[in-house]
């Protein structure tokens, strides 16, 4: 039976490697079309931990962010099953909430990681720059990392030049 990706099925993992005293690492993202960008910094922020937790938005939390009418172009458990068969992530969660805060909340990170779109030190929840999650993990002696991107590669970009005219 295939995994169903839920964070029910993850906690009881997570709370051995908690056990274990593994430093877990958590980001979260949409990883429509996987790419370079995407497994250059998963493993950067793998490389911050023993251990690395992915939040997958579930295909309903895609729609509602604006990425565009057609995406996902890939379903939620396909997603996520690439992003957990990389060398780099030791598990993934779908989550269906438009941010991540409950899914970091359980989870409980040692590390809560994003691109460097993201700004660690920007504590205004309005400012498009603040790491949802950041004010939690702080709260428990956490560290919040922001790891910058690969310039040129973005899903939204490959979908462009896909649908651009020869």
């Amino acid at each position: 039976m295939p995994p169903d990706f839920s964070l029910n099925s993850t906690l009881g993992q997570i709370q051995t490697w908690k056990d274990q005293n593994k430093r877990i690492v958590f980001t979260n993202g949409v990883f429509d079309i996987l790419h370079l960008g995407h497994v250059t910094y998963l493993k950067q922020a793998r490389s911050l931990g023993d251990v690395l937790v992915v939040g997958v938005n579930d295909d309903t939390s895609v729609r509602r962010l604006g990425k565009g009418p057609e995406r996902p172009i890939n379903p939620e458990k396909a997603r996520a099953a690439v992003i957990e068969a990389l060398s780099a992530v030791d598990a993934a969660v779908i989550f269906s909430e438009d941010t991540p805060a409950a899914l970091i909340g359980a989870i409980a990170p040692d590390v809560l990681v994003k691109g460097g779109d993201y700004d660690p030190e920007c504590d205004d929840p309005n400012n498009k720059k603040y790491m949802v999650g950041r004010d939690t993990v702080l709260e428990n002696g956490g560290e919040v990392v922001a790891i910058p991107l690969v310039e040129g590669f973005s899903t939204s970009s490959i979908v462009r030049r896909m649908r651009a005219p020869e």
